[in-house]
């Protein structure tokens, strides 16, 4: 605890100066600057501020000899990082777009077909616009937050303040923010294995395969992580993000050219070399659930589309190293319209000419052989790239505090440098133990949507609205009644419940899942040697 509670600040005017003066607010805010139900779609630079929800986190603050101001605004932490050898504060919204679209247009986009096959295409489509509406609103309430606590650098001060600055708060986001993004490198350990395998087929000369391709997935993978900066990284992103783009494209087209899908039988009904009753024939399309569905198993669905879109616990560290945080609408908004429109259509496009019956997760597992290998070899870049982008927000976490107003975090030293290698190589040590303990992919992104995304996804931001909003009212700004205050209030306790319902019935049916996958002998064991390939 003593390495993350600072020493108590002197009797200075500082704690109270961080505080918004009821009379100073009343003046500064003279009219209602809350955001309206229609005024998210602003994408200017004039978004009015408003005021903090208590005072800034010591742990975030800077010491200054020539200003009592400590609080690291956008302007002050330009000033600070002049003429160091590391700037942070350098991202356009250009970059944090290429940032956004690494982050969400990502190899999750190829288990849209599956959830389709479970959910029906009509509740799919419907659930994916939702579901986009809703993480869209929820980075605007966080983005509107990190405006009015310009020092925040990520989603675990945020926590701390949200849950009236207690330390149990900073450490239990802290734990779930690291379980996170640590999870989501395991995935990318898995998947790259997966590559793998599926490139290499049974190839003899590979000693326990999908260890070995899990190890050397991570190797790579920590080799990538190690850029200090996401402006650099976000040229690596753009890159991750085309190919993607092109990837997943390719797999629509293909799953269209192909005579068939891989697995075909013309037989209606058959039983598979392994003794299971299967269904053949054409491929079964259904706008609707089928009967036998079960609840856990769409619930699953539902959670798979919601972890591809929800990916907040990411945007503070970002919108903490944008020269103008006001310009952070123009890259969310631009990666949401794209996402719905691509997630849609390749979902779609897929689903349809593939069907129930022939469906896998990834998609790329019902394509032909040389069709599955051309479009799967273009996703290499962000197996590697989105798994390096956590593990680098883990680290800046984790490194930050470790080297507070330090040289070592600013200037290129054999020290920091070191210590930002051991941060990052632990990372993934943990994602590979992780691959290989929950080694597949549908249930692995379906328990980390249910323990995590109930908290980073809608439980924060529901409670962001409302402190914001009773900040407002200490202030003494007018607030304006009205149809849309009044939905706005209904969503966000809307958004809350959902959190809740994730948390609990999603993280039961993600067990269940898995504890089925494993009694049912569909998976291989923790550690196994044998191929996952598609």
């Amino acid at each position: 605890m003593s390495a993350h509670t600072p020493p108590s600040p002197p009797p200075d005017s500082r704690r109270d100066k961080s505080r918004i003066d009821d009379a100073n607010a009343s003046t500064a805010f003279e009219e209602d600057v809350r955001p309206g139900l229609w005024s998210w779609t602003k994408l200017d630079d004039t978004t009015a501020v408003g005021p903090r929800i208590g005072p800034a986190l010591q742990s975030v603050t800077v010491a200054s000899d020539d200003s009592d101001d400590s609080t690291v605004t956008p302007e002050r932490q330009h000033v600070l990082e002049k003429g160091n050898a590391i700037q942070y504060r350098t991202c356009s919204w250009q970059k944090t777009a290429a940032l956004l679209f690494s982050e969400y247009i990502c190899l999750a986009i190829m288990s849209f077909p599956w959830s389709y096959s479970v959910l029906g295409l009509v509740p799919g489509l419907i659930l994916t616009v939702v579901v986009c509406l809703v993480v869209l609103y929820t980075s605007l309430v966080l983005w509107e937050f990190c405006l009015r606590h310009p020092e925040v650098r990520d989603v675990c001060d945020i926590g701390q303040m949200l849950f009236w600055n207690k330390n149990w708060a900073w450490w239990a986001t802290a734990i779930m923010f690291l379980l996170n993004n640590t999870f989501i490198q395991g995935l990318h350990v898995v998947v790259g294995a997966e590559y793998l395998n599926t490139m290499t087929g049974t190839d003899p000369g590979v000693a326990c395969r999908t260890v070995s391709f899990g190890i050397t997935v991570a190797l790579v993978c920590w080799l990538c992580s190690l850029p200090r900066t996401f402006s650099t990284l976000s040229k690596l992103g753009l890159f991750s993000a085309f190919f993607t783009f092109i990837s997943v494209l390719l797999a629509a087209a293909f799953s269209g050219a192909q005579k068939q899908p891989a697995g075909y039988d013309p037989r209606p009904s058959f039983t598979s070399d392994s003794g299971v009753a299967s269904v053949g024939g054409s491929p079964i399309v259904t706008a609707f659930p089928v009967k036998s569905a079960s609840y856990i198993a769409c619930f699953n669905a539902f959670l798979n589309i919601s972890y591809t879109f929800i990916g907040q616990i990411t945007l503070p560290s970002f919108i903490a190293e944008m020269r103008e945080p006001k310009d952070f609408p123009k890259a969310l908004w631009a990666c949401a319209i794209a996402e719905v429109i691509l997630f849609s259509v390749v979902g779609a496009v897929i689903y349809v000419y593939t069907g129930n019956q022939y469906m896998t997760a990834p998609a790329f597992g019902s394509l032909q052989e040389t069709y599955k290998k051309v479009a799967f070899s273009f996703m290499i870049p962000t197996i590697i790239f989105l798994g390096v982008l956590y593990a680098s927000v883990s680290a800046r976490f984790v490194f930050f505090r470790i080297f507070k107003n330090s040289k070592h975090r600013t200037e290129h030293t054999i020290t920091g440098w070191s210590t930002w290698a051991a941060i990052l190589l632990a990372t993934w040590i943990a994602a590979f133990v992780i691959a290989e303990v929950i080694p597949f992919f549908s249930s692995l992104l379906s328990l980390m949507s249910s323990l995590f995304d109930s908290f980073f996804g809608f439980i924060f931001w529901g409670v962001a609205y409302f402190r914001m909003r009773k900040a407002d009212s200490r202030a003494g700004i007018a607030r304006k009644r009205g149809i849309g205050t009044i939905l706005l209030g209904v969503t966000n306790v809307i958004i809350i419940l959902v959190g809740l319902l994730f948390l609990t019935f999603g993280s039961y049916a993600s067990v269940l899942g898995i504890l089925e996958a494993y009694d049912t002998g569909s998976v291989r064991s923790v550690f196994s040697c044998a191929s996952n390939g598609l």
